[in-house]
């Protein structure tokens, strides 16, 4: 069965895309801890992230740096949290999260909820960062 993931990747489910290239893709987090919270997604469907064969996973983080060098030049922060937890969806993914402190890189937190126009206000600052 398809992940959710998969289905954006597909683009059965629409998302609010940052970067895309044969093999990854990155979109802002449905359900952000913070504004700019993006993820980032290998396009082969593995749950486990230490589970991607080794070159994928290097050219993995090469392409979250690039998100993340992104994020920061748009998104007003002190820098960009890194976070690999996977509990939520069955896809390997990396958290990418503006942070003013490290509390804003605590899952326990309240998520915000955006209107399609932050969304896209959000998505347009970092693309064309």
């Amino acid at each position: 069965m398809s992940s959710v993931f998969t289905k954006i990747i597909n683009g059965e489910i629409p998302c609010y895309k940052i970067a895309e290239d044969e093999d990854f893709i990155a979109f802002l987090d449905a359900m952000p801890l913070v504004k700019g919270h993006t993820l980032v997604v290998p396009k082969k469907e593995v749950d486990l992230i230490f589970d991607l064969e080794s070159e994928a996973f290097k050219n993995l983080w090469g392409f979250a740096q690039e998100v993340a060098q992104k994020i920061g030049a748009a998104i007003p922060c002190v820098r960009v949290g890194v976070a690999v937890v996977g509990l939520e969806v069955p896809h390997a993914h990396i958290h990418l999260v503006p942070l003013q402190s490290v509390s804003d890189l605590n899952f326990e937190n309240k998520r915000l909820k955006l209107t399609p126009e932050e969304y896209q206000e959000i998505q347009a600052k970092i693309t064309t960062a």
